[in-house]
């Protein structure tokens, strides 16, 4: 007696037939975030205004860390103020460390124009495939804008 009627057990077939749907939907819609937020890329600006080895060394390994564990991570280190020392030639404790990255197409060295300036360096001073931007700051900031990821050396 208790029979349901066929128009009500055809709206029960439709409406597992849309939840399911919609829940594979659900689902893909998951996925696609999930996989989207693990193929993100590896980009990091370090912001150097010290002549300071150890915050220079610090940089140093961090780049190297970087690197060794995510070969395609993008990585800039934008020198400004007294951090244009680090690229300096006769100046530098890092020479040799840093012209092994040179060959690298995502490790990038930037110099500030206006730090180069202030302290009456020429381009003709700094080591080899140093590239030369014309405001430090505003690099670092375009990056962050760009989504890249900001990190000021600081060794201690």
């Amino acid at each position: 007696m208790n029979q349901r009627k066929p128009d009500n057990l055809l709206i029960t077939f439709f409406k597992i037939i849309f939840m399911k749907k919609l829940l594979i939907l659900c689902l893909v819609c998951f996925l696609m975030q999930t996989l989207k937020a693990q193929t993100r890329d590896y980009r990091v600006v370090f912001d150097l205004t010290s002549k300071d080895s150890l915050n220079q060394a610090a940089v140093m390994r961090w780049i190297n860390e970087i690197s060794a564990a995510e070969p395609n991570a993008q990585l800039e280190i934008v020198m400004y103020g007294q951090g244009v020392s680090m690229v300096t030639k006769g100046r530098s404790y890092f020479e040799e460390a840093i012209q092994k990255f040179f060959g690298n197409k995502n490790i990038a060295f930037k110099a500030c124009a206006i730090a180069l300036k202030n302290q009456n360096i020429d381009k003709s001073q700094l080591l080899p495939g140093i590239e030369i931007v014309p405001d430090g700051i505003y690099e670092i900031i375009s990056k962050q804008r760009e989504g890249w990821g900001y990190i000021k050396a600081v060794a201690r």
